[in-house]
């Protein structure tokens, strides 16, 4: 029997049916019914029933290292607690939670930390993804509201999409996005400093240097009054300041606007002159604008473009930030950032405090803004923090300055962790360790980039001693001698609390009011169909009403700054971090599965290729980034696409599965001063190779030892491991070396050879006549056919020659390479697809049709679209 649930990967918050199986995953498919995604999933969402397994779950508590028991862990988390607040005050401890964790969850740990401990130190992950979304909605609506729904993606005749690359972020908005491209004709708009995947369906793509979109848009503000192109009634009926906006808009000539951005006048005009010809206009915008010190002016200026020719709350157009977590907007609504209450209501509003703490009957209410998440742990640097829960997310690896976090943790007194994986970055630094239920196993709400509450159910069995978040702060709570306000039995009474809260003293004075979802029985609750709030309306301000005290929405002056840290002769390279298709955040879920492996299976550096030349790099080297924070070392990626002095490499790489990749570690904690957002978009570094004496690459059963070597990183593969390495000096001995790290018995059958001329050496290894193992090293990176290899293990060679073959790591002219992996549902490689493209398939269905890439969850669409394209160019040429 089908569960219906939410996928918890991105903020489009798709619905999900899962079907438990004997083996203990899940069939998964998307539920047709639900209105974010109507049955689509992407290539994340698909895999899901591949990442339940328990392999380093996290299933019973620990102290020190040492299973206890919940009783005595607990008692111990409270009393600590308690400690460093009776000597310490309550500023002395912190939360800090995620975007991962449920509403409620979000909700009780809220209600502890600001209502009965008193301080509001508590913050979330998000603050790294969304927090000047927030800043810019409130400083410009009064309220932190979206004022718009998918449903304008597909209604719009322009979508402009600034910093966000929806192919891959939030793959079934694009899917959307390109079906209505494709029924109606949208023109799409990407400005983005790459050239991303999502470009593929652009009608233009602005790759505008980085930081400087203030500049872009307070242009475009400038362009729509001189074009008289504004709408007079709506500024004068509905805003205030729009003259201070316009004067700081036009501070900047316009020959200025293309210097700052890089862009021509030419595609400037093009630009300006196609948004302000089209009524039914939506800007989307993501962690590209979010991601700087000037996030919150970024997302100011596009409102003000907005609002300037109330193009905003009618169908089809209007600004639209999309989150990056599936509950990042329910932890907005529940107050889970440090400089904000629950409901939508504000630290700084007396009356907001007065109400929240008389609900909640608390015996104090925070009344200052807590330490935002950079300053959070900054205090536990300098140890005004005594005492830090940690809920669902790995700060060591996703901070910016990661290695000052892993180090300030380290020395914290008394660091708590709730997770569901044992071994992470940051548990390794935790004293007390809770098991917290995974997706499909808990319950509860989260909300989606358009306002839409969404259930997720458990439809598997807790496992060992895990148990729900909320829960754990109730219990902590309880010990902390405040029962009587945390004594829910079910998350179902933990949302209707925090549902009965958004209506006090309301009266439609506050956007946030869930009064039809109070009282629900639990099986209503249990019942709850996805419900954008408020119920009946999609939409909001076109016709004013805004949630300011004068009901009128503010124009922001949005003057341009320059980047925190620029590029200077040390550091000459800006560096731009983000995500990749098929991975999630610090891969505890994703790097489970070998399906999602198999497209990008090691960290990487994207370079232009006069960059790469003047450094002397080429595709596949090995290089070192650095900065004056830390240093990684990346395989290289030479491309066009990459603006030329930037750079790009993805934030998903841990200490878990790579030897040094965790690319936060390169990134200043410089902040926006509004909120609290840091510049994870724009780090000046350094690139130089990595002086590796020897390079490989293997393929084994059980999980490869390759410790020793300067550079390693290793995937799932469908029957063992993958793993890539490189060492600084190859050792005399290379078949000690290999039985290391292929883990070698003395009863196996091992086939080898070393080319004294060529310094290559090759190995493979058979336990019972089948391939259990294979490496292959070099003095330069070793070329394999990396995806037949990795088919191979576990299967028995019929004779010598295919033994010989597999020592050789290439297969015979009957079994072609597939090349790397581009559809990850069917296991298509780019090989596959350009013999496609050869054989005269010339459209993605045409592809689709010879090889299945992109018939499934489609997530691969975009990739295809950019080889048949890349095809027609070289034909052309």
């Amino acid at each position: 029997m089908s569960t219906r649930t939410t996928c918890p990967y991105c903020g489009v918050g798709c619905g999900v049916l899962a079907t438990p199986k004997a083996d203990g995953t899940a069939e998964i498919a998307g539920d047709p019914e639900h209105p974010a995604n109507f049955g689509r999933l992407c290539s994340k969402g698909t895999a899901l029933g591949e990442t339940l397994a328990l392999d380093d779950r996290l299933l019973f508590p620990l102290i020190n290292g040492v299973r206890a028991s919940w009783d005595t862990s607990l008692d111990l988390v409270a009393s600590r607690f308690r400690e460093a607040i009776a000597q310490h005050g309550p500023e002395s401890v912190a939360l800090y939670v995620s975007g991962q964790i449920l509403t409620e969850d979000y909700y009780a740990a809220n209600k502890l930390v600001k209502g009965f401990i008193g301080t509001a130190n508590i913050d979330t992950n998000s603050r790294l993804c969304m927090a000047s979304s927030v800043a810019g909605h409130k400083r410009a609506f009064g309220a932190d509201t979206v004022p718009g729904c998918y449903d304008d993606l597909e209604q719009a005749d322009v979508v402009v999409l600034v910093g966000s690359n929806l192919a891959w972020c939030h793959p079934v908005l694009y899917q959307r996005l390109a079906a209505a491209k494709e029924q109606r004709g949208t023109k799409i708009v990407v400005i983005d400093p790459r050239r991303t995947m999502t470009c593929e369906i652009a009608d233009m793509h602005l790759a505008l240097a980085p930081g400087s979109d203030v500049a872009l848009f307070n242009g475009l503000l400038r362009a729509i009054a001189d074009a008289n192109a504004t709408n007079p009634e709506y500024i004068a009926r509905y805003t205030a300041g729009f003259a201070d906006a316009f004067a700081a808009a036009s501070h900047m000539a316009a020959g200025d606007v293309a210097e700052v951005t890089g862009l021509s006048a030419t595609e400037l005009q093009a630009f300006y002159d196609l948004f302000i010809a089209t009524e039914r206009v939506v800007t989307v915008y993501s962690q590209g604008v979010n991601q700087s010190i000037a996030g919150t002016d970024k997302v100011n200026a596009i409102i003000n473009c907005h609002l300037a020719t109330g193009r905003i709350g009618r169908p089809g157009m209007g600004p639209f930030s999309v989150t990056g977590q599936p509950n990042a907007m329910g932890g907005r609504e529940t107050g889970g950032l440090a400089t904000m209450l629950a409901a939508h209501m504000d630290l700084g509003n007396a009356d907001h405090r007065r109400i929240v703490q008389s609900f909640w009957k608390s015996p104090r209410i925070a009344d200052k803004p807590g330490l935002k998440a950079v300053d959070m742990f900054r205090a536990v640097a300098d140890g005004r923090i005594k005492a830090l829960w940690i809920m669902a997310t790995n700060p060591v690896d996703s901070m910016p300055e990661a290695d000052g976090v892993r180090d300030a943790l380290a020395q914290c007194p008394f660091v708590v962790v709730s997770d569901v994986s044992r071994h992470t970055d940051t548990t390794a630094h935790a004293h007390v360790l809770l098991p917290a239920l995974a997706w499909g196993e808990k319950s509860g709400t989260v909300t989606n980039s358009e306002r839409r509450i969404s259930r997720q159910r458990a439809f598997l069995p807790a496992p060992g001693e895990a148990r729900a978040d909320w829960w754990q702060i109730a219990e902590v709570a309880k010990r902390m001698g405040f029962a009587d306000a945390f004594s829910w039995t079910s998350a179902a009474e933990v949302f209707d609390e925090y549902a009965r809260l958004t209506t006090q003293n309301n009266d439609g004075v506050r956007d946030l009011d869930l009064g039809d979802l109070v009282d629900l029985t639990p099986a209503a609750y249990d019942a709850l169909a996805p419900t954008q709030w408020p119920r009946g309306q999609q939409r909001f301000f076109a016709a004013g009403d805004f949630y300011t005290p004068d009901r009128k929405a503010r124009f922001i002056a949005t003057p341009y700054r320059k980047l925190a840290n620029a590029p200077c002769a040390t550091y000459p390279l800006v560096l731009n971090t983000g995500r990749v298709r098929d991975q999630w955040h610090t891969m505890t879920r994703t790097a489970k599965t070998a399906r999602l492996m198999a497209h990008i299976a090691e960290p990487f550096v994207e370079l232009h290729p006069n960059d790469a030349a003047h450094l002397g790099l080429q595709a596949a080297d090995l290089a070192e980034v650095s900065s004056r924070y830390g240093m990684v070392i990346l395989r290289v990626v030479v491309t066009d696409r990459q603006r030329l002095g930037s750079v790009f490499a993805p934030i998903h790489w841990t200490g878990q599965v790579s030897g040094r990749a965790r690319v936060d570690a390169l990134i200043a904690g410089a902040v926006d001063p509004v909120s609290g957002q840091p510049e994870l978009k724009a780090m000046p570094v350094a690139v130089k190779r990595h002086a590796a004496r020897w390079y490989g690459f293997g393929v084994c059963t059980t999980p490869p030892d390759v410790t020793s070597a300067s550079y390693w990183t290793t995937a799932r593969a469908p029957q063992g491991w993958r793993v890539e390495c490189a060492g600084l000096e190859l050792p005399p001995d290379v078949d000690a070396l290999a039985r290391d790290i292929l883990h070698i018995r003395a009863t196996d059958d091992v086939l080898s050879v070393r080319d004294a001329a060529s310094a290559d050496y090759r190995c493979v290894v058979f336990r019972d006549e089948a391939l259990v193992g294979a490496l292959f090293l070099g003095p330069a990176p070793v070329v394999v056919a990396r995806s037949w290899m990795i088919e191979q293990l576990n299967v028995k060679p019929v004779d010598t020659q295919a033994r010989l073959g597999l020592l050789a790591g290439r297969p015979g002219a009957n079994q072609p390479d597939k090349g790397a992996i581009v559809c990850a549902c069917f296991s298509v490689g780019r090989n596959d697809i350009a013999a496609s493209i050869a054989n005269g398939h010339h459209t993605i269905a045409a592809v689709g049709a010879a090889t299945s890439a992109g018939t499934n969850c489609g997530s691969c669409r975009s990739e295809i679209g950019r080889l048949l394209n890349d095809a027609r160019i070289q034909k052309a040429s």
